[in-house]
């Protein structure tokens, strides 16, 4: 007997094509879905869209399923997009790929999917969805060196409810395993990397077309003027390539590194070396907080946080919590804390919530 309908977002990766071969291969009544995020019609070279539908197609042929196209891409730029330009134009560093997947895989997409009569949606993420006492709980991936929950923390109830992670329970070489017993044409494909939209193509060009760069000074802390920077938007905490910034003779010849960002006077702070004190705070304010749960924790919260994807988990105390954010207290001093990115908090597997982080301090 058919199972229920299940429509599987088929990336043209080979996580995405394994999540469709299991469904199959359980029984469900699968449908492929390539969405397209980006207009990038003049921008050959540099996206590997037309590649990926090809696969996403070759796959959905080997499997037998049905392969729909739909274009997210005013969805994209409205929910997506503007906020990474105004991100930037504050100066700070925002990072795009979880709000896609809030607002563009697991709402628009979930949307779609409903209108081609389907309960419920598949990806291929490296994360784990388990029910217990009446909550849905996304934990971690069972693959360390792939868990995607970082990522996904922006999920509600509802989103987790009508989502299936078939490779969540699996480590990356299985799944290439699978997919090459299978004799899927993406076994071997080189997983993507950086923010979707980008692709391959420089950083600063791309950003260039969309934002006035600024110039302005790059000073040490104690306001020694360095070197000119092209714009504050091409520079994040931590950041070592791309300064400018040769030795000086009364220096110890230690590379230097982005240590804070003003905006309010465009100007780039750097300190030399991996390990000036100057790059490393025990405290973070953070803004815009999601909880999975559907509600705030009881505070004080003792957990562990991550401050950028493939981080090892750091101990911390949620301290404060009010309707503006939250303010969390690390153990152990943590190196570029960096305004825009997210915080994603655990209780050991279980992924609780994050929030954006809007300053750091000792």
């Amino acid at each position: 007997m058919v199972k229920s309908r299940i429509v599987v977002g088929l990336s043209g990766g080979v996580d995405s094509s394994v999540a469709a071969l299991l469904l199959v291969e359980q029984g469900h009544d699968v449908h492929g879905v390539f969405m397209k995020n980006w207009e990038d019609s003049h921008e050959a070279g540099y996206c590997s869209a037309a590649e990926d539908l090809e696969d996403a197609r070759s796959v959905c042929d080997t499997l037998g399923i049905p392969l729909h196209q739909v274009s997210f891409t005013a969805e994209y730029r409205e929910r997506v997009f503007r906020y990474f330009l105004d991100e930037y134009r504050r100066g700070r560093t925002p990072n795009p790929d979880i709000l896609c997947n809030t607002e563009i895989k697991f709402r628009a997409f979930l949307d779609h999917a409903r209108r081609l009569g389907a309960k419920r949606i598949a990806t291929g993420h490296y994360v784990r969805r388990e029910a217990r006492d009446d909550q849905q709980h996304l934990l971690k991936g069972r693959d360390p060196n792939k868990d995607q929950s970082y990522f996904l923390y922006g999920l509600d109830q509802s989103q987790l409810a009508s989502a299936l992670f078939p490779v969540g329970d699996l480590h990356k070489q299985e799944v290439r395993d699978r997919a090459a017993r299978a004799g899927l044409v993406t076994h071997a494909k080189k997983d993507s990397t950086g923010i979707c939209f980008i692709g391959e193509r420089p950083f600063r060009e791309f950003l260039n077309r969309f934002l006035p760069a600024q110039p302005g000074p790059i000073r040490t802390p104690e306001g020694e003027l360095l070197g000119e920077h092209a714009g504050l938007m091409f520079h994040t905490i931590g950041q070592r390539q791309g300064l400018g910034i040769g030795g000086r003779r009364d220096g110890d010849g230690a590379p230097w590194y982005v240590a804070n960002k003003e905006p309010e006077n465009n100007t780039l702070i750097v300190v030399q070396g991996h390990d000036h004190p100057t790059l490393f705070h025990r405290r973070l304010r953070a803004s815009q907080l999601h909880w999975i749960a559907g509600q705030a924790p009881t505070i004080p919260l003792h957990c562990q946080a991550k401050i950028r994807y493939r981080q090892h988990d750091q101990a911390c105390v949620l301290d404060a919590l009010d309707p503006r954010g939250a303010t969390v207290r690390f153990l152990e001093p943590q190196r570029a804390i960096t305004p825009g990115q997210s915080i994603v908090f655990y209780l050991a597997d279980n992924c609780l919530g994050g929030g954006t982080i809007d300053a750091a301090w000792d």
